[in-house]
């Protein structure tokens, strides 16, 4: 197809599908003449991961970073994946080696290994300190109940990665945690609209707008 039909097909303005070209984000067409080339459905799905990206906030230099393991994604698969998550937000700039204290008190309860060289756990401490500021705890309670349902969670999506190639278990993993979690986030929400609208029934100042969310503090101990 030409670059106008990729475009079209796309759905991105044929300005923006020219701007990744020259930025690297979208690979090269097949030369027909000196100023024509031909485009397949391999840049109909780059541009796909590209807009999908973009559309989550992610800046350009991000978007490079993750088109770029897709494409070379190594032998680790394992690195390859922790350098995708790495480049989606928040983004946290700690050194490799810098401690998390509550991050690693909340890990070593649950059983998962603690390794600051993985940038969620960065995010989890920094989550964890905002919760503290916010004059909010994470009890034992709230923990091992998150921790069962988030790891049902994450078996189910891992078992659900495609394992043909490198590059589609990246592109998949990338997409998946940047794409689902918005979906994840609403249907928590959601959720707790309903539990409310169930538990404040009888109450004379119930309002949808006040029915979801829960800002309890915590007292009991972590």
């Amino acid at each position: 197809m030409r670059i106008s039909e990729l475009a079209a097909r796309a759905g991105v303005p044929l300005p923006t599908v020219k701007y990744y070209l020259r930025e690297g984000l979208l690979m090269p067409g097949r030369a027909t003449s000196a100023t024509q080339a031909r485009y397949d459905d391999t840049h109909v799905r780059r541009l796909g991961l590209v807009r999908a990206l973009a559309g989550q906030g992610l800046p350009l230099d991000r978007i490079k970073v993750v088109v770029a393991l897709v494409e070379q994604p190594g032998d680790d698969l394992f690195a390859a994946l922790g350098k995708a998550v790495a480049a989606l937000p928040p983004y946290v700039d700690d050194p490799p080696d810098a401690d998390h204290p509550r991050a690693r008190a909340l890990l070593e309860r649950i059983g998962q290994s603690y390794d600051p060289r993985f940038a969620a756990v960065a995010q989890l401490e920094r989550a964890l300190v905002a919760l503290e500021s916010a004059g909010l705890t994470m009890s034992g309670r709230r923990i091992d109940v998150y921790d069962r349902h988030i790891r049902a969670i994450a078996d189910l999506e891992v078992d659900m990665l495609p394992m043909n190639s490198r590059h589609e278990t990246v592109e998949a993993a990338v997409l998946g945690t940047a794409l689902y979690e918005p979906v994840l986030a609403a249907m928590r929400r959601l959720a707790h609209q309903h539990r409310a609208a169930r538990a404040f029934a009888a109450s004379p100042d119930r309002h949808p707008q006040n029915a979801g969310g829960t800002t309890t503090q915590e007292t009991e101990a972590p």
